[in-house]
């Protein structure tokens, strides 16, 4: 008797996740989000045990490594701590593209690069696997996925609602992901250029869920610079042009300033640049700058959004401006 019980644990386990392959087969996934992993991972989000019903599916809300915590203690399946970004980028990211999971549903504005950052079943998805075995399930998945494109639509424009609008100087607007330091972004644009930088052309603005946000690679080419992807590239790069400056700035929130080991970084990923360089950390508020102030670096700028028309200068040879060592 004491090895027919786990032998049946096995028996549904096995089933289980049999049955999860075909639902993600049926509703037309890719084939790395088919697999086991994908399986496990949807199981998870449905706190779908082995041994009781579709019906029963549930949608909790759950982050990667909760994910990875369920599959290991309901499943009796152990991933390796590095196996997040599998999940993550080979089922959860694709999952969210298609409508079936919605990504923090309950706070629309967490950066996406929160370790915070969680996961939830869409409603209409859930309603339709609740269905998986019975009569009920194929008019139900062929009426699923005839809507599915009108879903994954409203579904982006309720993310577009949350997303940080920001003006550029010539009038033009970009779209942020919201939370994290975006709204600072903005701030720097819409109110630290105008005052600081007037009729300077932003050439790029960094995002946590879109790097290359904006880019205007003609415009840093024309200055000598190319920017490679991995580059750790900072916030904002603004051209002002008036007095052939390029201000690199950093936007900080919780970590990032421009230090001694930040500005030499800088120097070197810039180096060859026909303008100027100037370095400005932004920051919030006194309170934030207070965290950081042993660390920023001499002759280079700090800004703070709550005193606009004000700059803290970290040298006393002169104000703002490129110094010797950055001019071209």
């Amino acid at each position: 008797m004491s090895s027919a019980k786990p032998s049946r644990k096995a028996a549904a386990r096995k089933q289980r996740l049999a049955e999860a392959i075909a639902a993600l087969t049926a509703l037309e996934f890719g084939l790395k989000q088919h697999n086991e992993i994908a399986a496990y991972t949807l199981l998870a989000l449905l706190d779908l045990q082995p041994d009781v019903s579709w019906a029963d599916a549930q949608a909790p809300l759950r982050g990667i490594t909760p994910i990875i915590d369920f599959i290991a203690i309901t499943y009796n399946v152990r991933y390796a701590p590095n196996t997040r970004e599998t999940i993550r980028d080979d089922a959860v990211k694709f999952f969210v593209e298609e409508g079936l999971l919605i990504r923090n549903p309950d706070d629309p504005k967490r950066p996406t690069n929160s370790g915070k950052t969680a996961y939830q079943i869409e409603p209409t998805a859930l309603a339709l696997l609740r269905m998986v075995g019975t009569p009920k399930w194929k008019a139900a998945l062929k009426k699923y996925l005839a809507s599915r494109e009108s879903l994954k639509h409203e579904i982006a424009r309720k993310r577009d609602s949350a997303r940080v609008p920001v003006t550029l100087p010539d009038g033009s607007q970009v779209a942020l992901s919201p939370g994290g330091q975006n709204p600072l972004i903005k701030a720097v644009i819409e109110h630290f250029c105008p005052i600081f930088a007037p009729g300077g052309v932003v050439l790029y603005i960094g995002d946590t869920e879109n790097k290359f946000v904006h880019l205007e690679t003609a415009g840093l080419f024309a200055l000598g610079v190319t920017l490679a992807s991995a580059a750790k590239i900072p916030d904002v790069i603004v051209h002002h042009k008036a007095r052939n400056w390029l201000l690199l700035i950093e936007a900080v929130t919780s970590a990032g300033p421009v230090d001694g080991k930040r500005r030499k970084e800088l120097k070197e990923l810039f180096a060859g640049c026909k303008a100027g360089l100037v370095f400005v950390t932004a920051f919030e508020n006194r309170r934030t700058m207070q965290s950081f102030i042993s660390h920023i670096a001499w002759e280079s700028e700090v800004w703070i959004a709550d005193d606009p028309e004000h700059m803290i200068h970290f040298n006393g040879e002169r104000f703002l401006g490129p110094y010797p060592d950055v001019m071209p």
